[in-house]
């Protein structure tokens, strides 16, 4: 079991009815034995945080404590090719008394300390609060608990900010609903931007007691994409938003990059949910994490398909010659930006390809919008601290802004081809269906988001599902070996499953490749 309940659960015998049908006394005298057997374990977990968790003295001799580093391998998910790296566990876990083996622990006790969290939140401010104040722990707490823990912070804030400005009272125009709240907005404070938001939608009656602020952000959000702002472009699939590097050409751009934080933040904050499912790089700047080619792939699969090429193959098979330079267009003008000083004077090699590749990926993605992005998170952390934020990853944004999806895994089921060997009525693929039927919404989520690249289900459902080449059914390939992790392919809507011995490791590595992987799988 996982240890929050059990109600339902597979093991153990129930109390039941002469019906059948489990009485209310067996489910309370389920969850209490659960709780307890759980609160047992309390009090030497707390013993071992406080020790573990504590900053280690500056001494050489612990170096020799330290266990070496893990020799792992990586297996990129979208080239297919492996490589042996360090597991390295960073500075911030090496500075504490527990080091690596506060890392295994957590790891190894995952579903525990999720259980005691749940049962008790305001451990996450005591004894087990390294859990989320050290990056590399957080990794191993459940969507739902930092979600929990994230809103008590917020919802503190909010309430002190509600008794000292009161509420917030919008008078909006559907149709101007973007303009009129900009202006309403604009000049106020992020003190009283946390406090209540009442809205009234001119011309109708209706007392907001929490319905009609829900209406306002989902007619808000689409408004947010509204080309004629010129504030976003959708990807290639046509579900996801990154900002526009041309938005400049609406003089209040950088204003309203501003006011759009400012309404995530708010969002977010306040618990509602924006019907806005932005590109994975624009997650990624929202955490302050660094962006890479692979997050070209949504945005412009053609062009990232090329630099794949680029990479696996030598410069001379391939007929370029490059310099340290990327041409762009804007408003049907060819604009060229070097990438290191005197870029365009400078070749790229077999040698230094890489770093181009880097750098090429930086500023299509970064350095071209720099100014519209700064403009954003100033006014989303204004309202949401930026460490805060921290606690989640990019795709557990997109769920915290966005919420959970509705996904019909029969529609899924019925827009999905299997090749490299596999049939529907091949064994892993039948355990496979049977193991994501059983999916919790969240982990039909993180599937989708999993192969896709989003959440998002398309408009009209699975059949209209895009990918590199158009309308891209979901597939699953055959792939070598039974114990490697399953692999994405999110341009092509793919994922390579290994052949496993049965439906109970089949989904163990699933949900191992779903909820831990970002864009690598681990053999």
């Amino acid at each position: 079991g996982d240890g929050d309940g059990g109600e339902g659960g597979a093991g153990g015998d129930r109390d039941e009815d002469v019906t059948g049908a489990e009485t209310p006394g067996a489910k309370l005298s389920q969850s209490s034995s659960a709780a307890a057997l759980v609160n047992r374990f309390l009090p030497s977990v707390q013993g071992y945080f406080l020790l573990s968790s504590a900053k280690r003295v500056e001494d050489d001799d612990n170096d020799e404590k330290t266990p070496p580093p893990v020799a792992i391998t990586r297996v990129d998910s979208l080239t297919g090719k492996a490589r042996k790296e360090r597991d390295e566990v960073g500075d911030e876990v090496k500075g504490l008394v527990g080091g690596r083996s506060l890392l295994t622990f957590v790891k190894s006790n995952r579903v525990i300390l999720n259980a005691l969290v749940r049962s008790s939140p305001n451990l996450l401010d005591k004894s087990l609060s390294a859990l989320v104040k050290v990056k590399p722990l957080r990794t191993f707490l459940d969507f739902d608990v930092k979600r929990k823990y994230f809103s008590s912070l917020l919802r503190k804030k909010r309430a002190s900010a509600s008794r000292r400005y009161g509420s917030i009272r919008l008078n909006v125009r559907r149709e101007s609903i973007f303009e009129d709240t900009y202006h309403q907005l604009r000049l106020r404070s992020a003190d009283e931007m946390r406090g209540r938001l009442s809205v009234n939608f001119s011309g109708e009656e209706g007392i907001d007691a929490g319905g009609v602020t829900r209406e306002f952000y989902q007619v808000l959000a689409k408004e947010i994409f509204n080309a004629n702002y010129a504030l976003f472009l959708p990807s290639h699939d046509g579900c996801t938003f990154a900002p526009n590097p041309n938005s400049f050409i609406n003089t209040d751009h950088l204003s309203y990059f501003k006011f759009v934080g400012r309404i995530v933040g708010k969002a977010i904050a306040d618990g509602h949910l924006l019907d806005a499912h932005f590109s994975r790089s624009f997650y990624k700047h929202m955490l302050s994490e660094t962006v890479s080619h692979h997050d070209l792939q949504a945005q412009d699969p053609e062009y990232y398909k090329n630099l794949l090429s680029l990479l696996t193959y030598s410069l001379e098979d391939l007929g370029l010659e490059l310099t340290f330079s990327d041409e762009t267009e804007s408003f049907g003008r060819l604009r060229t930006t070097d990438l290191i000083p005197n870029g365009r004077s400078v070749a790229v090699t077999d040698d230094n390809k890489g770093e181009y590749v880097k750098l090429v990926c930086e500023n299509r993605l970064t350095t071209s919008i720099k100014a519209q992005l700064e403009a954003f998170l100033g006014g989303l952390h204004e309202l949401v601290d930026k460490d805060l934020l921290a606690l989640f990853n990019a795709k557990e944004l997109e769920l915290l802004i966005s919420g959970l999806p509705s996904i019909d895994i029969n529609d899924l089921r019925m827009n999905t081809e299997y090749t490299s060997g596999y049939s529907a009525s091949s064994p892993q693929i039948r355990w496979f269906w049977d193991v994501v039927s059983a999916f919790s919404e969240e982990e039909k989520a993180q599937l989708v988001m999993f192969f896709s690249g989003s959440s998002k289900v398309p408009l009209g459902g699975f059949a209209n599902l895009q990918g590199m080449r158009g309308l891209q059914k979901f597939n699953i390939g055959r792939a070598a070996g039974t114990t490697s992790l399953p692999a994405a392919h999110t341009c092509f809507n793919t994922i390579d499953l290994p052949e496993y011995e049965n439906a109970e490791v089949l989904r163990d590595k699933l949900l191992m490749a779903i909820s831990e992987t970002q864009g690598f799988g681990f053999a």
